[in-house]
């Protein structure tokens, strides 16, 4: 019969390799460009999605942000102002910080929900939950 030892190491040789190194919850960077005095951003509903969030909502976020209007046409986030792609990506990290990702335990498993106009953010990994300011 084998040692203790030599059963783990042998168990260990026989692990996959680790094939993702980074964490499992990625957020993707804007793609978009400037369209005269406006930017245009085609995956921001998809972002959205990945968050689970509604992109009206990321939407309203990012323009109050941004200090500028815009809207959604079709699939595309229509801003009516130039802003570079590296502030954007700021900001959503800054929705991810505050709309997302749970306070108690860091994970991205939250939901947003309403209760007597108040919209709290409900972890469902640990169970917290949050007020959150309105948008």
């Amino acid at each position: 019969m084998d040692s203790y030892e030599a059963l783990l190491d042998k168990a260990i040789e026989e692990l996959p390799e680790q094939t993702n190194e980074g964490d499992r919850f990625n957020i993707d960077k804007v793609i978009g460009h400037l369209e005269g005095s406006k930017t245009i951003i085609v995956n921001l509903k998809k972002i959205a999605k990945d968050l689970g969030r509604d992109p009206d909502h990321l939407l309203k976020y990012l323009l109050r942000e941004l200090a500028t209007s815009g809207k959604f046409v079709r699939d595309q986030a229509i801003f009516a102002a130039k802003v570079a792609a590296s502030i954007i990506n700021k900001k959503i990290k800054k929705y991810v910080s505050e709309f997302v990702t749970c306070s108690e335990c860091g994970k991205p498993d939250t939901n947003l929900l309403e209760e007597k106009s108040v919209t709290y953010l409900k972890c469902q990994a640990c169970g917290s939950k949050k007020p959150v300011k309105t948008i």
